[in-house]
């Protein structure tokens, strides 16, 4: 069942938003050759506990950290640990944050210093891919119209959708319906309704779109090897059109 939302918990998912924008921007901020991902992960962790809110992803179904830190081939749900960054790494970084018992999600990925011209197509594509499906989170559209832009966007630039991973809805749980594939016929699914909340995901390699389950049973790799990177908004259905409660991307150039 999909539940929708009114606009003030719309507001309160914004505020979660708010502090999730400024925790990415100090993961950035402290990303650089020899860094470690736990380095990152106890820093988001301590500037997400000092406003008041909690990591949603630490112990969520017994997940240890509170970001998803994913390099270069791994496409998401990396554990942080004693990786240490190196210069030309992309670095997938997924963050949950719950404010008052509302959910943001959302996720960047990163280069580390100067990266290869096949990484940074991947990353430029993927970007665009969730800002043309962001522009589909209107009423009337339907669920396959948001799936649909990303495919179209990612498919023109000859690279890989991943398929068995989804985005979903959002609100006082992380993983509400609708599930959210990135792929697929326009035109087609739920119908979008103002107060929706949808958390949209592209996930994308440079290769193909199979992907293999690590033996840690969370983190989940390329199956050829290839670059994979990840974006991702916590986007609001308003009458005024979409309203991306996590806007990362104002925070950048």
């Amino acid at each position: 069942m999909i539940v929708k939302k009114s606009p003030d918990e719309i507001d309160r998912m914004a505020a979660a938003g708010d502090i999730l924008v400024r925790t990415l921007a100090l993961v950035e901020s402290k990303i650089r050759p020899g860094a470690t991902t736990e380095e990152l992960d106890a820093a988001a962790e301590r500037f997400i506990r000092s406003q008041g809110a909690t990591p949603a992803f630490k112990g969520y179904r017994g997940f240890p950290g509170s970001l998803c830190i994913s390099p270069n081939s791994m496409v998401v749900h990396g554990i942080p640990g004693p990786y240490k960054l190196r210069k030309g790494d992309i670095l997938s970084v997924d963050c949950g944050v719950i404010l008052d018992g509302w959910v943001a999600d959302a996720a960047r990925t990163f280069a580390v210093g100067s990266i290869s011209v096949v990484a940074r197509k991947l990353l430029d594509t993927t970007q665009a891919s969730l800002f043309a499906a962001a522009e589909q989170c209107r009423p009337g559209n339907r669920l396959g119209d948001v799936s649909h832009a990303v495919q179209r966007r990612v498919e023109q630039d000859g690279l890989s959708v991943v398929r068995s991973l989804v985005g979903h809805g959002i609100g006082r749980d992380m993983h509400e319906d609708p599930q959210i594939p990135n792929y697929g016929p326009p035109g087609k699914g739920v119908k979008l309704e103002e107060g929706m909340v949808l958390a949209v995901e592209p996930m994308v390699t440079a290769g193909r779109h199979d992907v293999r389950l690590a033996d840690d049973h969370w983190s989940i790799y390329s199956q050829d090897g290839s670059l994979a990177a990840h974006f991702e908004f916590t986007i609001a259905i308003t009458a005024d059109g979409p309203r991306v409660l996590t806007p990362w991307h104002e925070t950048t150039d």
